[in-house]
């Protein structure tokens, strides 16, 4: 992502992949719900990945995190709904489908997350 949160590349994973082996950054921010110490932080620690992860309120043991670059992650997360409202818009069946993934071929369906993302940039 950018400062303005327009993504700068997208990685594509099979849809039978752990959310963790598409990781492919230096740092990593997720919300509470990744909040588990051995399957995700020590896992993602040891690959000398930052973890930006806030601790569920219910953990026995506190955790810091940096709260400042946290907060850019509803960046993200608007991105993302922005590429979501593409499943409604009748451009094609290709922009139908991001949201759900329709596409039988995963280059059918990265190249309408490439289309939609720079119908966004260009807005």
């Amino acid at each position: 992502m950018d400062a303005l949160g327009n993504p700068i590349g997208f990685h594509l994973t099979p849809g039978q992949a752990c959310d963790l082996d598409g990781a492919d950054t230096d740092t990593l921010l997720a919300d509470k719900g990744y909040d588990a110490d051995e399957r995700v932080i020590e896992r993602l620690e040891q690959q000398g990945k930052t973890v930006v992860i806030p601790p569920k309120r219910n953990r026995i043991v506190s955790r810091e995190y940096d709260k400042d670059l946290y907060k850019a992650r509803h960046l993200i997360e608007n991105f993302f709904a922005q590429l979501k409202q593409y499943r409604a818009i009748a451009f094609g069946t290709a922009l139908r489908a991001i949201a759900t993934r329709y596409d039988q071929r995963a280059r059918n369906f990265l190249g309408a997350i490439y289309l939609a993302a720079a119908v966004i940039w260009l807005n």
